[in-house]
This record gives structure tokens, sequence and C-alpha cells, in this order.
């Protein structure tokens, strides 16, 4: 059988001569700045060499597990004892049946962009796909810090917990690797109390800060002491996946009896909880401010819905979904509590709901305050919303709700060393956007602005922005 050859051409998603411009003389040549993902650090400081494709591009990878079980997978194939070589097939089986979900062009992407490889994957091409790529992966022009130059990475920023050593990053930072790999702070399970592994968490967390943890100030105290060791080794921006931003009212004494309350393993009220949440969120957002670090909230993932599979297999396995919580008016209030001290500092929200496009889009309006460019940040398409669909309807609500053009743009939030192609996927789709108005008219025709618009928003807002 005869493998057909791949439907991605040059002009993939570019509808116009416009289009094509503004893509292949203007984006496609701009660096990368990924300020949030997930990659694994250690993999970066060793350099690793991954031994096949599926330990690549299938371990770990949560976007692919939800689709191989749609499509009657067994789990042994997924997550399973399977070979290598059975999963692959079993992905190969599954792709042509991913058509019109983002996976299938993104597969194709990465298959071409990386190995070159431009035959469609199916049951019938997988075998000789994965020979062919696993064979190239073991060579060094295929090692992790190689298939990141290839992409023309210029900075990368995952993301850590306050108690993680940043080990691996100072190894990176003296191993004269080109790229710029930084990390943000990620201080969740210090916030959430409700969480079944709290006190474990703050044992955790008073044992390396070396600050004995018995009052809510000794805990504001050992995240000081954690904000200060990752500032001095290069951090300038925190992340936090939460549901939605609490605001509750609270006294100092309120928090200090929640504390100790949660510590004799008392049930906790959900209005202790987010009075609990609202004090130490804003405690640490004015330490960013302090020390001028920018802030980004990821809200409204509804996780772990499958108890039975997280049980067996853990969190972030593929049993999350979007979540429909109310987010404006306790955002409201929350910036506005730190505005008001004026220690709001830069702050990027990303929506997981797209009925929540508009609602972000308008807030961020609320809280610029012309001391800089695009402070405030729609965050773009995140997670189930970074595909063409949700990238577009972003970029549509940010465009007629705010200025497109202090938009900072693309990032992966992966941990696949294979993604990078998402940022060429998303220029295309601007690119498109902005062509498809100026070939109706509805946009001038003139390169030196869109194209310099275009370049922004692919990179140099980023750049400015987090001054990496």
């Amino acid at each position: 059988m005869v493998a057909s050859k791949s439907f991605i051409k040059e002009d993939f998603l570019l509808e116009n001569k416009f289009s094509q411009r503004l893509f292949h003389d203007y984006a496609s040549r701009m660096p990368i700045i990924d300020y949030h993902c997930h990659l694994p650090p250690i993999d970066i400081a060793n350099n690793r060499q991954f031994e096949n494709l599926t330990e690549i591009w299938l371990d770990g990878d949560h976007y692919k597990w939800r689709a191989m079980r749609t499509f009657g997978v067994e789990e042994k194939y997924i997550t399973g004892d399977a070979s290598a070589k059975e999963k692959f097939t079993q992905w190969g089986r599954t792709v042509p049946y991913t058509l019109r979900n983002p996976l299938y062009h993104w597969t194709h992407l990465e298959l071409q962009r990386y190995f070159d490889i431009d035959i469609l994957l199916n049951e019938n091409t997988a075998s000789e796909i994965f020979d062919e790529a696993s064979s190239k992966l073991q060579t060094s022009d295929f090692s992790c810090h190689n298939l990141i130059t290839k992409m023309n990475v210029e900075v990368i920023c995952t993301t850590e917990d306050p108690i993680d050593s940043l080990d691996h990053h100072v190894k990176i930072k003296n191993s004269g690797f080109n790229v710029k790999v930084s990390t943000a702070f990620r201080p969740d399970k210090a916030i959430v109390i409700s969480n079944e592994n709290y006190l474990k968490y703050i044992n955790k967390l008073s044992e390396v800060s070396n600050v004995s943890i018995d009052s809510y100030k000794s805990l504001c105290d050992a995240l000081s002491v954690r904000l200060d060791y990752f500032e001095a080794n290069g951090c300038t921006l925190s992340d936090h996946g939460l549901s939605h931003v609490p605001f509750r009212n609270f006294t100092d004494t309120e928090i200090e009896d929640i504390f100790q309350k949660r510590r004799a393993k008392i049930q906790l009220t959900l209005e202790e909880s987010e009075k609990f949440q609202t004090s130490i969120l804003l405690f640490l957002c004015e330490q960013y401010h302090s020390r001028g670090w920018i802030q980004q909230f990821h809200l409204g993932a509804l996780r772990n819905n499958n108890a039975r599979m997280t049980r067996i297999l853990g969190p972030d396995t593929g049993w999350d979904s979007i979540g429909d919580y109310s987010q404006a008016e306790t955002l409201s209030k929350f910036l506005n509590r730190l505005d008001s001290k004026d220690k709001l500092t830069k702050t990027i929200l990303y929506n997981l709901n797209p009925a929540d496009n508009e609602v972000l889009a308008t807030m961020i309006g609320n809280y610029n305050d012309g001391t800089v460019k695009g402070k405030m940040q729609f965050g773009s398409g995140w997670w189930f919303l970074d595909q063409k669909d949700g990238m577009t309807k972003q970029l549509n609500a940010l465009s007629n709700m705010g200025l497109i053009s202090c938009f900072i743009g693309m990032l992966t939030d992966s941990r696949s060393f294979l993604s990078y192609p998402r940022h060429e996927y998303f220029r295309r789709i601007v690119c498109n956007l902005f062509g498809q108005e100026m070939e109706r008219g509805e946009l001038p025709q003139d390169f030196d602005l869109v194209g310099k618009i275009i370049q922004d928003i692919s990179y140099y807002n980023a750049k400015e922005y987090f001054k990496f």
C-alpha cells in the first residue's frame, strides 16, 4: 500500500496571499519565547536522549491518551505494560479517526518539523514511522538540546513547586546551553488548605525552608524564604492553577484560627477555606509586586473527575475537563484589593471555559493603569482551547474588547519536547485572521503596519513583557 502524503503544505491554514505573506515574511522566522510549560528540567539538564518515538511522544501525553481511550484502546496500550512499538501502533490506528481534533494537525506537523516525515500516520504506516523516527532520536542531533534549538526556541520557562531544589536549573545554567531556561513559582499546594495532603506538604515546606511552621505567620515566612531562593536562581514569575480566584473578607485572627483548626485535622467549611485562600493569595501577590515579578492565573479546570482511574494512575493522566465556575465577581474584588494598595503586578489571566472569554478580555481593561504596555494580559488559549477554534475565539474576544497589538502570544503549556510546532500553528492562525480582513478591506493592506503587529504578537511583546 502506498503511503499517502501529508496534507500540510507550505500555505497550510493560510487562505489568501495576504495571510501567506504575513506568515512567511513576518511571523515564521521569529524566535520562540515559551513563557509557560511543564517540560521536565531534569531532561534538559541531562540533555536526555530518547530511545523511541513512544517515549518522547506518548509517555505523559494525556491529550493522546484521552483520544485513544475514546477510540476503544485498552489501557495496557496507553499507560500499561505493552511494548513501546505496540503502544505506538495503537496510536497510529487511532490517528485517522482524530480528524477535526487538533491532534490530527499537531501529529503531522510534528512528524514533518522534527523528523521530515511527510506521510500520514495510520495503522499501516505506524511501524515504518516508528522505526524511522526512533532511529533518528537515538542520534545526537535529536537530543533534548537539539530538539529545542531546532525550533528556534530562545527562552523556556518551566513550572516548579516552592519545595523544589532547582538543582536541575542550576545545572542547565552552568552547562553552557544557549537557550535560557527559567522557572515559575507554583505555590498551589500551600494555598489550597482543604487538600487531603495539605499537612504533609506543610511539613515538607517547613523542612526545605528551615522554618518551623506552627502558625499562619510562620507559613508566610517559609514561603518568603522560598521566594527568596527562587529569585536568587533567576525566577521572575509565578503561576497558579485554581478553579477560580476566591475572595472573602477576613480578619487576621480568623486566618490564624483557620490554620490551627486545619493543623488539628478539623474539617473546614467552604467559607473558612476560601477566607484562608484569599489571605494567602493576597500575601503572595503583594510579594510578587514587591519583587517586580509577573503573576499568572490558570482558571477553570475541573480536575480528577474519574476517582477510580485517578486512584489507579494518579493526577494529570487525562481525567480533567472544563469547569463552569463563576469567575468575574471574586476575581474583580481580588484584583481591586491589590490595585487599591498599588500592589498589583503584571498579571496574565487564562480561562479554560470559553464562556469566560469576554469576561477576562474585559476584566484586564479594568486594571491597566498606563504604567506598562499590556500590564494586564488575557492569556492565550489554554489546554482544551489551544486549538484553531479556541485560539480564534480568544483572539477575537481580545481584539474586540482590548488591544490585540499588545498581546504576548502563544505558549506550549506542554510536557512534550515535540510541542513547539504549536507556536507555528498559532502564528498561522493569527496571520490568517489578519490576512482575511486585509483581503476584505476591513484592515489596511499595509504590510509595514500589520507585519509589525504580527511580529509583536509572535515575539517582541513577550520579549519586552518578561524581560528574560
